[in-house]
C-alpha cells in the first residue's frame, strides 16, 4: 500500500491513473477507498468526478490524516476507522448499501514503513511492533512466545523462507539470553542465521525481508482480511460497479486473481477435445476488466521504486439479469 496526500507528502500512489481508469469515477458515484492511508486515491477520485468516496482505514493515525482531508471536500468525503473486509456494515450504519467502486491497496502503507516507531521496517531501528491497528498482539508477542515450530511455519507460509527452520531456531536460541524486542536485533539475528554476502553492485535483497514481511502479514491476519475483503466488495458493488485491487507480492497477487477469475468463470474447464460437458458452475459475478495483471509503467518503475512489485487486477460487477457493466 503505497498511498499519498500528493499535495504535502512525499508518497506517490502506486498504478494511480491506471486505478482510476479501472474505477472511471462519475458524477454522482459513491466509490469505497477500502485502505485509505494517506489519503492519495481518495484525493485522485474526488478530484477526478463530482462524486463521493468513503475511505476506510484501521490505524488510528491515517484516521487522524483523513479527518483533516475531509474538510476539503465539502462533506464528499467520509472517513471510517475500521477494517476493510467490514466495509458492508461500515457502510450500512451510513445507510449505503450500495456503492459504484471499490479500491484496494494491499499491504503495509509507505507512511507506515517510514515511521520506525511502527517496527515494520528494518532499514531503521525501531521497537518490534507492525500492528497496522496498534492493538493486539504484536510482533514482539509471536517472536518472544511461539515455538520454533510455529515461528518456522509463519516465515514459511507467509514469506515464502526457504531457510525459515535456521531462522527460527536461531530465534529461539536468541531469546533465551535476552527478548527480542528491536527491529534491528531480529535482522541481526536473521542474517547470522542464514548469512548475508552483498557484492559490490549486485543487487541483493537483506536476509530478514521475508521474515519481515511474514511477521507483518501474519500479526495483521493480512490474506485473511483480503479474502473476507474482495467478498464483502462482491456484495456491496451494484451491477455494473467497479473492483480495483493493487498488490505488491505474489501471496496477495494470487489471491486476487484467483478469486477473480473464479468468480468471472474464466477457470480453465478441461480439454477441448473431450464432449461439451454444458455449463458448470454458478453464474458469473465479474467482467474481467484485463486478462492478466495491470503493471506499472517503466516511467513509474523509476520514479518511484516501491511501484515495481505492483500489479493491478480488475473487473466490473455485473448484472445477473443482463450481464452489463458500466462503462462497457
Amino acid at each position: 500500500m503505497t498511498q499519498q496526500d500528493h499535495t504535502n507528502s512525499p508518497h506517490i500512489s502506486v498504478l494511480l491513473e491506471e486505478v482510476l481508469a479501472v474505477l472511471n469515477p462519475m458524477d454522482g458515484d459513491i466509490i469505497v477507498d477500502g485502505t485509505f492511508g494517506a489519503g492519495g486515491y481518495s484525493r485522485a477520485i474526488l478530484e477526478s468526478a463530482n462524486c463521493s468516496v468513503y475511505g476506510i482505514d484501521r490505524d488510528p493515525r491515517a484516521i487522524g490524516i483523513a479527518r483533516e482531508m475531509e474538510k476539503e471536500f465539502d462533506g464528499r468525503l467520509k472517513v471510517l476507522e475500521g477494517c476493510y473486509s467490514d466495509m458492508v456494515s461500515l457502510l450500512a450504519k451510513e445507510g449505503v448499501e450500495a456503492v459504484d467502486g471499490v479500491a484496494l491497496d494491499i499491504g503495509v502503507s509507505s507512511m507506515q514503513i517510514d515511521e520506525a516507531e511502527r517496527g515494520f521496517s528494518f532499514m531503521s531501528d525501531g521497537p518490534l511492533d507492525m500492528r497496522m491497528a496498534q492493538s493486539g498482539k504484536s510482533a514482539a508477542d509471536v517472536i518472544n512466545t511461539y515455538e520454533e515450530e510455529a515461528l518456522a511455519d509463519i516465515f514459511y507460509q507467509y514469506g515464502e523462507e526457504r531457510k525459515s527452520r535456521p531462522i527460527a531456531r536461531a530465534i529461539v536460541k536468541a531469546r533465551e539470553e535476552e527478548s527480542i524486542e528491536r527491529t534491528s536485533q531480529l535482522a541481526t539475528i536473521v542474517a547470522g542465521a542464514i548469512g548475508f554476502f552483498r557484492k559490490k553492485g549486485a543487487k541483493t535483497i537483506h536476509p530478514a525481508t521475508r521474515v519481515f514481511q511474514a511477521l507483518r502479514i501474519y500479526v495483521n491476519d493480512e490474506l485473511g482480511e483480503l479474502g473476507r475483503g474482495l467478498e464483502a466488495a462482491e456484495t456491496l458493488l451494484r451491477p455494473g460497479g467497479r473492483l480495483a485491487v493493487v498488490s505488491f507480492h505474489s501471496l496477495e497477487d494470487r489471491i486476487v486473481k484467483n478469486y477473480l477469475i473464479e468468480k468471472s468463470g474464466t477457470a480453465a474447464r478441461g480439454s477441448r477435445h473431450l464432449p461439451d460437458q454444458g455449463a458448470v458452475g454458478p453464474d458469473p459475478v465479474f467482467k474481467l476488466l484485463k486478462k492478466g495483471a495491470i503493471k506499472p509503467s517503466k516511467h513509474e518503475e523509476n520514479s518511484n521504486p516501491r511501484a515495481r512489485s505492483s500489479r493491478l487486477r480488475g473487473g466490473v460487477k455485473l448484472d445477473q439479469n443482463s450481464n452489463s457493466g458500466k462503462g462497457e
